[in-house]
């Protein structure tokens, strides 16, 4: 039986196009909610964006019809602005306040009450990302969804980059003889481009062996990289070891890195690009940038010139900068850093129209960027250049995205499956002890 779908807000603001994700049924969409999306077109971020997308959409639908009336869209379902329904006759025992959200639930209450009148009643169910809009329609007896058509993945399944393979002794002999290994008698097992592959003795012997799968996914060949040291950083684990592989290889121009706090992703990724930047010369220059996203309350106005402004928000990445040319002296590394004017540290605000090519570039907290986003900043790389997204999905500071819809979740998964790609989920701690208990009990 077809169903009643009533949109909250948020979820025009997280995907305009989630009018077109509840096929044959019918959409409807509340006339506070237009008041809602109204009211954030303005803002000059991807919530604004959206909004202006929501829009024009919508004003597309009146070659069709009447709004108030059911429109068809393509899909087989409808969408319907909703003006009557109105009445917080219902609700006003229970929420005295006449909120925004209060007005959507009664919305949908009074259509799920109207449908439970007629003989072949459809289901009414009120979608929305807020959680306690969810929870309150609930408590009157409404049924209510998360929106879940914008998820890449369950962070569960997360693609990590490598995986154990248990293989007969003499196969992990001829691997060391060879330095390569066919997967044709694992066929039945997926394997993907640059995935590593930890090969251990399937009898419980201690031999084992650390290779990646070729770009064919026809074969695992030995690391190519065996560095005791980069730039005084060493691998402390097997995965950062992985990390290391592809952050130094030349053919793998995209690079994922997730891990929690303290796994050693910014520092790896940063050692890799001065290398490859002023000591072997492959690029010319090493680019880094991260998203402007307030942890807790924003920091509002900062005094200054552009550099003075960004100087809080990129932090991070100077505090890793001090540490790898081992700074003492206040105002150091500044001094160093401009000497050298190789190493840009930017904002991802000014990315937009810019080409970059032969650069190195990495993107620290690419988890606070939406898929609009990461697509506008890949889209910017220029011939020549490798490009490194990192992050956490579970430290997600940005108000409309989560561990399963972020703009890094997404391009790991999408991109799993070609050869300009690699990734690897870092999983031990180095920061320091308390980091890691920090990172784990937390």
């Amino acid at each position: 039986m077809k169903k009643i779908y009533v949109l909250d807000t948020n979820v025009l603001l997280q995907d305009p196009h989630s009018i077109f994700s509840f096929k044959d049924n019918e959409v409807v969409i509340p006339a506070v909610v237009l008041e809602e999306v109204d009211s954030k077109k303005r803002y000059m971020d991807e919530v604004g964006r959206n909004a202006r997308q929501v829009s024009k959409l919508i004003d597309g639908f009146r070659q069709h019809g009447r709004l108030h009336e059911k429109i068809p869209l393509e899909n087989g379902g409808s969408l319907r602005i909703e003006l009557n329904h109105r009445s917080f006759h219902q609700l006003q025992e229970v929420f005295v306040e006449k909120t925004n959200d209060n007005r959507i639930l009664a919305v949908a209450k009074n259509l799920s009450l109207e449908e439970e009148t007629k003989e072949e009643g459809r289901q009414v169910i009120l979608v929305s990302k807020d959680t306690l809009v969810r929870v309150k329609a609930d408590a009157i007896g409404l049924l209510a969804e998360d929106f879940l058509s914008d998820r890449v993945v369950e962070v569960n399944h997360l693609y990590s980059g490598f995986l154990d393979l248990y293989i007969p002794k003499d196969e992990l002999n001829r691997f060391y003889e060879k330095g390569e290994l066919s997967l044709s008698q694992w066929a039945n097992h997926p394997f993907y481009p640059h995935q590593f592959v930890v090969m251990k003795d399937a009898f419980g012997g201690s031999g084992s062996a650390v290779g990646i799968v070729d770009s064919t996914g026809e074969k695992v060949k030995k690391l190519l990289f065996d560095y005791e040291h980069i730039w005084g950083v060493k691998p402390r684990n097997v995965q950062q070891t992985m990390a290391l592989e592809l952050l130094l290889r030349d053919d793998i121009p995209l690079i994922t890195l997730i891990g929690k706090a303290g796994t050693g992703k910014t520092l790896l990724a940063l050692a890799s690009g001065l290398m490859q930047t002023e000591d072997l010369g492959y690029y010319k220059k090493l680019l880094v940038a991260r998203p402007i996203v307030p942890v807790g309350k924003d920091l509002g106005f900062l005094p200054g010139e552009k550099q003075e402004k960004l100087r809080p928000w990129m932090q991070p990445i100077y505090d890793n900068l001090e540490y790898l040319f081992n700074t003492k002296k206040p105002g150091e590394l500044d001094a160093i850093l401009a000497g050298m004017g190789s190493i840009e540290v930017e904002a991802l605000t000014y990315i937009r129209g810019r080409s970059i090519p032969d650069q190195f570039i990495i993107i620290d907290e690419a988890q606070n960027l939406s898929k609009h986003e990461v697509k506008t900043i890949l889209t910017r790389v220029g011939e020549g250049s490798k490009i490194v997204l990192m992050g956490d999905p579970a430290q997600i500071d940005h108000p409309y995205l989560d561990e399963y819809n972020n703009g890094l979740t997404y391009v790991l998964e999408r991109f799993k499956e070609q050869k300009v790609a690699g990734h690897v989920q870092l999983v031990k701690g180095e920061r320091s002890e308390l980091a890691q208990l920090a990172a784990d009990l937390l």
